[in-house]
C-alpha cells in the first residue's frame, strides 16, 4: 500500500510529511478546490505543504492558511518548453517531497511529479497518466458523488484514503485581510469610484473558457446604463488582460460612464476589489467564484454550462438562465446562434440584481 494508506494508520507520521499539491489552472477551479486544500491542511496539520500553481492562480492562495509555501510554475518564462519543464522537475526534486496530490488532471502534472522523484503520486486515473501515478484513483462515475465540482476534488482525497467521508460544504470563503481591503479601496478611488456612491456593482463580462459563456456585449452595456440611471451605481468592469477588449466594447456602447479595471488587476488583488462592491454580475467564470467566496451577492448568467456542476458555492446568489434544448453543451464557442445567451433579456438580469439591491446589500466587511 502507498504512503497515503500508511498515513491514515500512523497519526504521528504526518508531522514529517512534505507534501506538494499541483493546483488547477483555472481560477474558478482553484476556488472550487479550496475545500480539498482545507481538508489536506486538517489531515496534515504539522506537515509542510507547498502548492505549485501557474502565475494567474498562485496569488489566490496567499494568506489563506492552506499552504506553507507557494511555488510558481512560470510556464511562459523559466519553465517554458521541455527544457523549462525539466528545470522545474529538478527544482522540485531538490525539495524532496514525500507525497504529491494532483488536483490538475493533465498528464504533464503526473510527469512532473514522477520526474521530480516524489515517492507517492496521487491523482485521478485519466488523460493517459496512470503509469506515472502510484495511486491512480478511478474517476467518479455519474451519480457516484454529488454533481458539483467541489466534490470532485474532495472525492480524490476520500478515494486515496485521506478523508473518511465527503464533508458538507455549504459555502467556500476566501480571506481578505485589512491591508488588502485598504489597498483595494485606494485603487478603486484612483480609477474613479466614489467614496459616497450608494451602490457599487462589479461586472465581469468575460470568461477564460471561451466566448460561448459570454452574455452579449450590448446587453451588458444596456444593463450597466440602467443600473446607473436607476440606482446611481458605480459600475466597475473587471476581467483578465485577454478580456479587456470585451470590457472596452461595453464602455464604448454605454451612454453613461463606467469604471474600467479589466486587465489592470492581479489575481491577488481581485478578492479585495470585489469585496469592496455590493453586488456582482457576470458569466460562469473565475471572477464569479471569487466574488461568491468573499461574500458578495452574485447574479450568475449561465448558458452553455451546467449550474449543477459549477454554481457559486454560496447562499447569496441568483441564477439567470434561459433553458434551451442544446444547453448544457460545454462548448467553448457556439456553432449555431448562441441562443442560450441571446435569449436572456436585460430585464431578467436587471430584475435579479434589483432584488439584491432592494434588500439593502452592503460591502463585505
Amino acid at each position: 500500500m502507498g504512503s497515503a494508506g500508511r498515513h491514515r494508520r500512523n497519526e504521528t507520521e504526518p508531522s514529517a510529511v512534505k507534501l506538494l499539491v499541483r493546483a488547477t489552472n483555472w481560477v474558478g477551479d482553484a476556488v472550487l478546490s479550496l475545500p480539498a486544500l482545507a481538508a489536506l491542511r486538517t489531515r496534515f496539520p504539522r506537515a509542510e505543504i507547498a502548492i505549485l500553481a501557474r502565475p494567474w492562480v498562485a496569488g489566490l492562495y496567499r494568506g489563506q492558511g492552506l499552504a506553507d509555501r507557494l511555488l510558481v510554475f512560470e510556464h511562459n518564462g523559466r519553465h517554458r518548453g521541455w527544457r523549462g519543464l525539466e528545470r522545474l522537475a529538478q527544482e522540485l526534486r531538490a525539495e524532496r517531497f514525500d507525497l504529491a496530490i494532483l488536483l490538475q488532471n493533465a498528464l504533464q502534472a503526473a510527469w512532473l511529479a514522477w520526474r521530480a522523484g516524489i515517492g507517492e503520486r496521487v491523482g485521478y486515473a485519466r488523460d493517459g497518466r496512470n503509469w506515472l501515478l502510484t495511486r491512480a484513483v478511478p474517476v467518479p462515475r455519474p451519480g457516484e458523488i454529488p454533481a458539483h465540482e467541489r466534490f470532485y476534488y474532495l472525492e480524490l482525497l476520500r478515494r486515496a484514503g485521506l478523508l473518511d467521508e465527503l464533508p458538507q460544504v455549504e459555502e467556500i470563503r476566501l480571506r481578505v485581510d485589512p491591508l488588502a481591503r485598504e489597498q483595494a479601496e485606494q485603487k478603486l478611488r484612483r480609477a474613479g469610484a466614489r467614496s459616497d456612491a450608494p451602490l457599487r456593482v462589479a461586472i465581469a463580462p468575460g470568461a477564460a473558457y471561451g466566448s460561448a459563456k459570454c452574455w452579449p456585449v450590448e446587453r451588458y452595456a444596456a444593463l450597466a446604463d440602467r443600473l446607473i440611471a436607476r440606482f446611481d451605481a458605480d459600475v466597475i468592469l473587471f476581467g483578465a488582460p485577454a478580456e479587456r477588449e470585451v470590457a472596452e466594447r461595453i464602455v464604448t456602447a454605454m451612454r453613461a460612464r463606467a469604471i474600467l479595471l479589466a486587465g489592470q488587476t492581479q489575481i491577488e488583488e481581485l478578492p479585495a476589489l470585489l469585496a469592496a462592491c455590493q453586488l456582482f454580475i457576470g458569466n460562469d467564470s473565475g471572477a464569479m467564484h471569487v466574488a461568491a467566496a468573499v461574500g458578495v451577492p452574485v447574479v450568475a448568467i449561465f448558458g452553455p454550462t451546467d449550474p449543477e456542476g459549477t454554481a457559486p458555492v454560496t447562499t447569496r446568489w441568483t441564477l439567470v438562465r434561459e433553458p434551451v434544448p442544446c444547453s448544457p453543451c460545454f462548448l467553448r464557442h457556439c456553432p449555431i446562434d448562441h441562443r442560450c445567451m441571446t435569449r436572456i433579456p436585460v430585464d431578467a438580469v436587471l430584475a435579479a440584481a434589483a432584488q439584491w439591491i432592494e434588500r439593502g446589500v452592503q460591502r463585505c466587511g
